[in-house]
């Protein structure tokens, strides 16, 4: 098994890299938050399209590159490093991926391909736990919230309780019956909304062997490299930081209380990227261990990111709760991150369940 990226996987996250420090400083996303500039969080949409980023895991007979997931994950680990204002995590990490791993063939062929294409968008609403639509006589009614890429999305991928069991479906968002209002979160530069829907037209997602949960493990495992890509870049904002800043003539780096808050930082990020590697070979082989594998690097990614995130903001002292500075946008991506898939509380169980029954 080789924890590492591949020659190729790495000429590829290095072309990302370059591309979203151009493409996507953190001034755009500021911006965003504050509800300008949304016509450039467009074009970088397209520009990233055109180079194939959203059909990396598609295979090419679904209209894709396939390239793999352990290709994806490398991509959305510099995604989470520049905060980039993208939406894959709900159209390819949650949409795409229940049509892929799940989806009926006419359902792909109707939906993954322009995804692929990222000519449309996808967007997921996802509750294992307590579904608030239900489904009856084909339609969907309820409502959710928030939905990240609910606004501008053109399929979703839907929990919903039918005959009092839940289940996946798929569903245009252009179907009469469909209200879209914009929400508020603690990161606007991804937009979500509130769904709500008066008897829309849904379908089982395919045969319905794909759950709720093996869908959320799935998702986990790109989402925890994009919270590992923002752990990382926290890392060296705070490094950097802290040799330039100086107190009492030496740099602040030169304090021992300082050296072991960054050595916690980067110890919580190495344990987050063991564990996020192999949540990748998991996911890429469609392995037994992916549930275990990607609980784990969800948790260890989660607490990496909040973590790093929230001693960003410690380490640059009072101009890092300011709102010219650039942490709170570690702060608040690492905050939605925590949430979009359900909470760390609930992987913990999951984790403890899948330990439980590997020891059995």
């Amino acid at each position: 098994m080789n924890f590492d990226y591949s020659d190729d996987e790495k000429a590829l996250a290095e072309q990302a890299r370059r591309l979203l420090a151009d493409r996507s400083p953190p001034a755009l996303v500021r911006a965003l938050i504050e509800g300008e500039r949304q016509a450039e969080a467009q074009a970088l949409w397209r520009e990233v399209a055109s180079l194939g980023w959203p059909a990396i895991a598609v295979p090419e007979a679904e209209g894709g590159i396939g390239f793999g997931h352990v290709a994806l994950c490398a991509l959305a680990e510099e995604i989470g490093r520049a905060i980039a204002p993208l939406p894959m995590l709900s159209s390819i990490y949650l949409a795409g991926e229940a049509l892929l791993a799940g989806g009926s063939a006419e359902q792909r062929a109707c939906w993954l391909p322009g995804l692929a294409s990222g000519g449309i968008r996808g967007a997921a609403a996802i509750d294992p736990v307590a579904p608030a639509l239900r489904f009856a006589d084909g339609r969907i009614t309820g409502e959710v919230a928030p939905v990240f890429g609910g606004i501008d999305a053109s399929v979703a991928i839907v929990s919903a309780r039918d005959r009092g069991e839940s289940r996946l479906f798929v569903m245009s968002l252009d179907s009469p019956g469909i209200a879209r209002k914009p929400v508020r979160t603690i990161d606007d530069s991804r937009p979500a909304a509130k769904l709500t829907f008066a008897g829309a037209p849904a379908e089982p997602l395919g045969n319905g062997r794909l759950t709720e949960e093996r869908l959320l493990a799935r998702a986990a495992v790109p989402i925890a490299f994009e919270q590992l890509g923002g752990a990382t870049a926290s890392l060296e904002m705070a490094l950097a930081f802290v040799r330039e800043r100086k107190t009492f003539g030496r740099p602040v780096a030169g304090y021992q209380a300082i050296k072991h808050r960054l050595a916690d930082i980067y110890v919580a990020n190495e344990i987050a990227r063991s564990n996020a590697y192999y949540a990748a070979w998991a996911l890429a082989a469609d392995a037994p261990e992916l549930e275990l594998a990607a609980a784990t690097a969800r948790v260890s990614a989660t607490d990496a990111y909040e973590f790093a995130a929230a001693e960003l903001i410690q380490l640059h002292g009072g101009i890092g709760f300011t709102w010219e500075a650039d942490c709170h946008l570690h702060y608040r991506r690492s905050r939605s991150l925590a949430q979009i898939i359900e909470p760390v509380g609930w992987w913990q169980d999951r984790l403890a369940v899948a330990l439980d029954r590997e020891a059995v």
